[in-house]
């Protein structure tokens, strides 16, 4: 509704505006006085004690000499009656008085309609009782709500049902504004939970006991057992009394309501026995004000105040709507003082739109802007201050923060708290402010409420929901299977099923706690197996209630259904034929590859020689002859297979090797001996065909059951051509493609799932798995999403586990006689180089840097012994030096000490002749080593 179309009214109210003249309170001093309005429903729990509160506020704030510097406020209050109609003319009325501010309107549906008028008029509106979560939007600029937005209401509620793991709700509500508003925000918060509302329930706005009746009639035929009750304190009291003559208040039942009862209980507190009773075990919300001496002194006035303000006296407790009527006032006298301390001036100018209305009887030019409302309200948004009802300030929504609500349960003749929720910390049952200085913490597990006292007087948490009472069953859609009959499979002649998968359904049903109506409905034409993504996608569609039958739980099916816990574990197999393998002559060489074989015996080659090199010149053992050191090198390799090696090894680095290379020796053995015990004692079998891998390698047609996933998944994940795939029906086309293989029209191999090629394999001992099962899933029972049947049939499934009835279904349908082959092996896979690539690596690098340190302390000890050769070192050529170094290589260890020595001794002899006449020092060394030479290849010393 725009601005003209509300001033039409103004036709009631002629003559009531003063010509559209500029006026200006003052230029230079504070006024004296300072207008505002107040709208309310005065014969209501919110208006009667709002009234009295900010009639209290107003005078505790003009008693303050400190706050507004002498200005007095003077209120003008107007009651709606319940009207909203009413509440549009009286704020209109405020107009006359040059109004600087309204508190209020009450009422979240006047709200929306004045809030135009101030927009145009730019006088801002204060509201504690108007708690429309759409009043905050970007809309209504000049409408600020001094109380907590029931955006958080409704968090509060989603988290409650979140805790207590319930998924469906069934919300009643006012069809205004208000309450369509507040269910909307609602159905926001669960969907965020994974919850939802399951049925919507409107009620009109000034609903008797028969519309109400109407309603809950409804109401009582749905599934869900967790009713909202979101309307007016005037009467939401009668629904509980219509519910309770419906036997909705009984156990079973989950009864929220929203702000309003807490009002009423409140305010009218005690109330009577009789409506006391139609409210047990109800929880509703309250606005949580933290404790505080402001607070507790205004708590203690309130027996004076109300007896002094208002007329007709009775029973009337302050509630907390009247807590933050009494801030808003103080609130407002905040922002007045910071305007009036900006130099802001009180004055009212024409509407120049409204120019163009001069004359007649609406008088609609006489309407005038507030010069100041832009000021005035970026000043009430500036507001930070602490109140009866604490803290107040605007966050950058312009919500109050930390908003915060108390949880009640009302049992017997009152209430009590069993916990807070605030939008900080959650659920809890300390006070939010004692969680403010702590890191928030929304765990499930910090989620807390004190035990409940539900309808019926009963402590057990309620399940929540039922099946609707309307006498329709289940519709259950079960796949009419033409093989495999053992898993499901239609009763001829009737419209009954038998099987496995509906013996393992029924059982447990059974153990649920209450009754199910259903009705199996066969899928499927009876002449080829249905699909079963087919049958599940009807689900969504509404066409099923549900779906039973050997359903394998896959990605795209859990996107449309809920599945219950997997009652069989399964996967995709591949089956393929085998033939025994007879042990034969050469069965010694199977357990290595031809590979693994040359690389084993050149690494003993190898080893023996890198020890030969590392002992040689040392070793007594590794010297001689060149025939008895090529023998003792083939020897000494060969013998470290069994350890029977008889040579000593002395030299350090030629430790390490050995270390290491009999290590390495151990794995193979052991390996080899393991291969080959299995190889010769269990009954072997050869497959063409070893899994999956030589399936996508190949270009063989591979069959498939029809009707299965198998066909999409074989396409999407190995990018397998739909060409090579072949449907299959029956076990006996299985069996038939199978022996037949490619070249004669049939199939190299077979994928389906594992539980129907065990039974499958169980009297076809042709046939065998090969390789191992590549994927991972489980059959289960399929519900809508968020069916709360399939959390129930879950539980039901696991009991049967554990307690054998689901092995003992099993072995009524499944167990068969094993085939003879059972116990065989397909052919075990020959011991592959790569196995052992680790070993060989390790030991090749510790040969490598053993011949580098070996070489290196080698070089370092002949260029000590020689260095003092200079004619060798400076005439001799390069193969002269290379035939030296290969001659002083092969002299043992000791020799070269030895001579080294005797050198020295005849240095130190002869330093102080003259060396004329001896004997040239190259030609020394080399009859030395030509010597020594002869001697170790002669003798063998």
């Amino acid at each position: 509704m725009n601005l003209f179309g509300v001033l039409v009214l103004m036709v009631f109210y002629k003559g009531h505006f003063t010509n559209g003249v500029s006026t200006n309170v003052s230029t230079s001093t504070r006024p004296d006085v300072v207008n505002i309005g107040s709208i309310l429903t005065f014969d209501s729990p919110v208006g009667r004690v709002a009234k009295v509160a900010i009639e209290a506020a107003i005078d505790d704030v003009n008693a303050n000499p400190d706050l507004l510097g002498g200005t007095q406020l003077k209120l003008s209050m107007y009651d709606s009656n319940f009207s909203g109609f009413l509440g549009i003319v009286e704020a209109l009325r405020f107009m006359e008085n040059e109004t600087v501010a309204i508190i209020g309107p009450q009422s979240s549906v006047t709200a929306h309609v004045i809030s135009h008028i101030a927009n145009e008029l730019q006088v801002p509106m204060l509201s504690f009782a108007a708690t429309d979560p759409t009043l905050s939007s970007l809309e209504y600029p000049f409408f600020v709500m001094t109380t907590q937005n029931d955006l958080f209401q409704m968090a509060a509620i989603a988290e409650i049902i979140q805790h207590y793991e319930w998924r469906e709700v069934i919300a009643i509500y006012v069809d205004d504004d208000y309450g369509r508003n507040g269910i909307v925000a609602l159905g926001d918060q669960l969907a965020a939970k994974r919850c939802q509302i399951s049925y919507k329930a409107p009620l009109v706005p000034e609903a008797n006991r028969n519309d109400i009746m109407d309603v809950l009639v409804k109401v009582a035929l749905t599934e869900s057992r967790i009713l909202v009750l979101h309307t007016y304190p005037k009467w939401g009291l009668d629904v509980f009394a219509v519910a309770q003559y419906l036997g909705l208040m009984g156990s079973g039942y989950v009864w929220i309501a929203t702000s309003w009862l807490s009002t009423v209980l409140d305010t009218n507190s005690p109330l009577p026995l009789e409506q006391m009773d139609k409210i047990q075990g109800v929880i509703t919300l309250r606005m949580y004000t933290p404790d505080s001496e402001l607070k507790r002194n205004f708590v203690s006035r309130w027996s004076n105040l109300k007896s002094k303000k208002m007329a007709n006296g009775g029973p009337v407790g302050l509630n907390s709507y009247g807590l933050y009527a009494y801030d808003t006032v103080w609130l407002l006298a905040h922002a007045i003082d910071a305007f009036f301390n900006q130099g802001g001036n009180i004055s009212f100018s024409n509407d120049s739109r409204l120019n163009e209305l001069h004359g007649g009887s609406l008088h609609l030019d006489a309407m005038s802007i507030f010069d100041g409302g832009n000021l005035l309200l970026e000043n009430i948004l500036q507001v930070n201050m602490t109140g009866v009802t604490g803290p107040i300030k605007f966050a950058s929504d312009r919500s109050l923060i930390s908003p915060a609500y108390e949880v009640i349960n009302v049992i017997g003749t009152g209430f009590r708290s069993i916990g807070y929720w605030s939008n900080y910390s959650g659920l809890s049952v300390v006070p939010p402010e004692t969680l403010y200085m702590k890191p928030p913490n929304r765990s499930s597990a910090n989620q807390q409420l004190y035990s409940v006292i539900w309808p019926g007087q009963t402590t057990q948490k309620p399940r929540g929901w039922v099946f609707p009472n309307h006498g329709r069953q289940l519709r259950i859609g079960v796949p009419n299977r033409v093989s495999y009959r053992e898993f499901i499979t239609k009763v001829p002649g009737t419209d009954m099923f038998k099987g496995y998968c509906i013996d393992v359904f029924t059982a447990a049903l059974n153990l649920l706690p209450y009754a199910v109506p259903y009705k199996l409905i066969p899928f499927g034409d009876g002449l080829n197996n249905p699909s079963c993504t087919e049958l599940v996608s009807l689900i969504t569609a509404g066409v099923y209630d549900a779906a039973v039958g050997d359903i394998a739980i896959i990605t795209n099916r859990t996107r449309m259904v809920d599945f219950t816990q997997p009652y069989v574990e399964s996967g995709l197999v591949v089956v393929a034929p085998v033939r025994k393998l007879n042990s034969s002559t050469w069965a010694f060489m199977r357990p290595f590859t031809a590979r693994m074989w040359c690389v084993t015996a050149i690494s003993f080659l190898i080893v023996g020689a890198v020890v030969w090199i590392l002992e040689h010149r040392m070793n007594d053992d590794f010297r001689g002859p060149p025939r008895k050191q090529v023998v003792t090198i083939l020897w000494f390799s060969f013998s470290t297979l069994f350890f029977a090696h008889r040579e000593n090894t002395v030299s350090t680095l030629g430790r390490l090797v050995l270390i290491i290379w009999l290590f390495v020796v151990l794995i193979i053995n052991s390996s080899y001996t393991a291969s080959l015990t299995s190889i010769l004692t269990v009954q072997q079998l050869s497959s063409p065909i070893k899994g999956i891998e030589s399936l996508i390698t190949s270009n063989d047609p591979i069959g498939y059951q029809q009707g299965s996933f198998v066909r999409n998944y074989l396409i999407e994940e190995f990018n397998i051509h739909e060409s090579r795939l072949v449907p299959l029906n029956e076990p006996e086309d299985y069996a038939k493609a199978l022996k037949n293989g490619p070249k004669k029209g049939g199939v190299a191999a077979v994928v389906d799932e594992r539980a129907y090629m065990e039974l499958f394999l169980s009297t076809r001992c042709e046939f065998s798995i090969v390789g191992q099962e590549f994927t991972k899933n489980g059959w289960g029972f399929a519900f809508p999403r968020d069916s709360p049947l399939a959390i129930d049939m879950s539980t039901a499934i696991l009991k049967l586990s554990e307690n054998g009835e689901l092995q003992r279904i099993h072995d009524k349908w499944l167990m068969r006689s094993a085939c003879s082959l059972q116990g065989a092996k397909l052919e075990v896979d020959r011991l592959q180089l790569k196995s052992f690539s680790g070993l060989f690596l390790i030991c090749g690098l510790a040969c490598l840097l053993a011949l580098i340190v070996y070489f290196i302390q080698m070089v370092r000890q002949f260029s000590q012994h020689y260095s003092d050769n200079s004619e060798l070192s400076g005439r001799s050529s390069r193969s002269e030096r290379l035939q030296t170094f290969l001659s002083f290589a092969d002299e043992k260890e000791e020799t070269v000490k030895g001579r080294s020595k005797r050198r020295q001794i005849e240095a130190a002899s002869t330093r102080s002749a003259d060396g004329d006449g001896s004997i040239n020092d190259s030609q020394k060394i080399r009859a030395e080593i030509s010597s020594n030479k002869s001697v170790s290849f002669g003798s063998g010393v």
